[in-house]
């Protein structure tokens, strides 16, 4: 996708997920949830990508700087789809395993996290398509949430969801 078609879309998503988003200038000037995936997409790039030798480095540095402007930190390394909307964001993390679907609702406080320091490749989780994660959950370890389930504010979930499933509680469990 193109560079100004994807800078619409996102924030056609914050327009879409937000009623109370009041036009497009207002979205790309003070939505700091839009602000972290603008910086994700241009550090993904270099971590994906390596034109040169630390870029990595940079990347991680760059995405250290937006979390500590935006209060949210998304690790270079993670996958996010299309049109991921963090609404008041301040408190995200995905960790750099992470995989997210397209049109995805995060809330503030929702961690993407992983469980263990062992070396495995995959740490975090993965969201589908359409999934939407309530204020302060956890989604810990390489599980999978399918494509439109519900996580519950404050849950924390350590075991697969299955699509269109909610979930809430400590520990999560299906309604």
């Amino acid at each position: 996708m193109r560079l100004v078609a994807r800078l619409r879309d996102d924030v056609a998503a914050v327009r879409r997920g937000d009623p109370a988003a009041r036009g497009s200038f207002e979205i790309a000037l003070l939505y700091s949830g839009l602000h972290a995936v603008w910086a994700y997409r241009v550090t993904s790039r270099l971590w994906r990508v390596r034109p040169f030798v630390g870029a990595r480095f940079v990347a991680r540095l760059l995405s250290q700087l937006t979390r500590s402007l935006t209060g949210i930190e998304i690790h270079p390394g993670a996958r996010i789809g299309d049109r991921l909307f963090i609404d008041h964001g301040m408190g995200v993390v995905i960790g750099e395993t992470a995989v997210v679907g397209h049109d995805v609702l995060l809330y503030h406080g929702v961690t993407l996290g992983g469980r263990g320091t062992g070396t495995v490749s995959r740490r975090h989780p993965t969201l589908g398509d359409r999934v939407i994660v309530g204020a302060g959950a956890a989604v810990l370890g390489a599980i999978s949430v399918g494509a439109d389930a519900r996580v519950g504010a404050g849950a924390v979930v350590t075991h697969d969801v299955a699509a269109g499933a909610t979930v809430v509680g400590v520990p999560a469990r299906p309604l």
